[in-house]
């Protein structure tokens, strides 16, 4: 029996499932927003939160760790100096993680994403969700109106 056993296994086994979660959460560092099934956002969004603290501790040994969990790789095959940068800018989830998402969520102890419900899906009707990072919205959307009304009234004067 399983009682008292809470993992979601999402109809895979341990392997799969550990992969395919480490792939939503490597895509949502990247993407800043995925969308997906309620199930598997439910499942995925321990693994995200538990990366971001690891990347709040910013230490070598959380720098390994969360590489070992989301198994990242190197670009594949030699890459010139440009190509070498905008694949670190672009595809590198440790420093993203670690030099950009981590940082913004310094002053939050817990809760770094947020779960959004979408209609169904057509083929099978299972319920679809967003996932996506908290403060990713909340700071781009009401910043930029007042930063505008700011220098309207600043001008006025």
């Amino acid at each position: 029996m399983r009682h008292l056993k809470k993992t979601a296994k999402l109809g895979r086994q341990f392997e799969h499932r550990n992969a395919m979660l480490a792939n939503m959460v490597c895509s949502l560092i990247k993407h800043k927003r995925i969308t997906t099934t309620l199930a598997r956002a439910r499942a995925a969004r321990p693994v995200a939160e538990k990366m971001v603290t690891l990347g709040k501790k910013g230490t070598l040994q959380a720098r390994r760790l969360a590489a070992a969990r989301l198994r990242t790789r190197g670009p594949s095959g030699p890459l010139s100096k440009a190509e070498k940068q905008k694949w670190r800018a672009n595809e590198d989830v440790l420093r993203i993680l670690f030099d950009d998402i981590a940082p913004a969520f310094k002053g939050r102890v817990g809760g770094y994403t947020r779960i959004v419900k979408l209609e169904q899906r057509p083929g099978d009707a299972a319920p679809k969700a967003i996932l996506e990072w908290v403060d990713e919205l909340v700071a781009t959307a009401p910043a930029a109106p007042a930063k505008e009304a700011d220098k309207k009234t600043a001008a006025a004067k």
